[in-house]
């Protein structure tokens, strides 16, 4: 059985989609916690829904412990993953987690990655610039943004009446369909 911790700082659709996937597998993978630094993120409400223990933790537990660290290890997770979580992973959990940090990026980096660049910023970004394809990347998380080893892109294409929103949509098919699948993948592997 491999386990999963799921850290999210938004509404949680994605780890709930994860969660959900897993389920179905029936026992291979099991979503063991879902982590959040926002005590008001709707993720928290679907952890309950979907019987999945949560937690809330701060700025300080995050960067100037290992409280966190301990705990995934307490919980004997083999893989972490960003499904929408904002802040920088700090060196300390890139350490206890070395290549076992997942996260999903909604553009084609390096492609409108960095600091600042998540959700609609990338998007309204995206019709901006006027692109004709955008898509996802999934990848292992280093101690830069956006910068780890590529697992998965996938990509659609921008038409040039798309609205950020619109554009927003196509990309959470995306997520929906390949995240969960690529985690699957990733995990079988190590």
């Amino acid at each position: 059985m491999k386990r999963i911790a799921i850290f999210a700082s938004g509404s949680g659709s994605n780890a709930e989609q994860i969660t959900n996937y897993f389920h179905n597998k029936e026992g291979e993978v099991s979503v063991e916690l879902i982590l959040t630094n926002k005590p008001k993120a709707y993720v928290l409400e679907r952890a309950k829904k979907l019987n999945v223990a949560s937690r809330v933790f701060d700025r300080n537990a995050f960067y100037n412990s290992d409280e966190i660290v301990d705990l995934l290890k307490s919980k004997k997770i083999d893989l972490v993953v960003l499904a929408g979580f904002l802040w920088l992973v700090p060196q300390n959990l890139i350490a206890g987690f070395p290549n076992r940090i997942v996260n999903i990026h909604p553009a084609l980096l390096p492609k409108y990655g960095g600091k600042g660049m998540y959700g609609e910023n990338v998007h309204k970004a995206v019709v901006a610039n006027k692109e004709k394809e955008t898509g996802i990347t999934i990848h292992l998380v280093d101690e830069i943004y956006d910068n780890g080893a590529i697992l998965r892109q996938e990509k659609c294409e921008v038409s040039e009446a798309d609205t950020p929103d619109q554009v927003a949509e196509k990309i959470h098919e995306l997520e929906y369909e390949y995240f969960p699948k690529t985690i699957e993948e990733y995990l079988s592997k190590i």
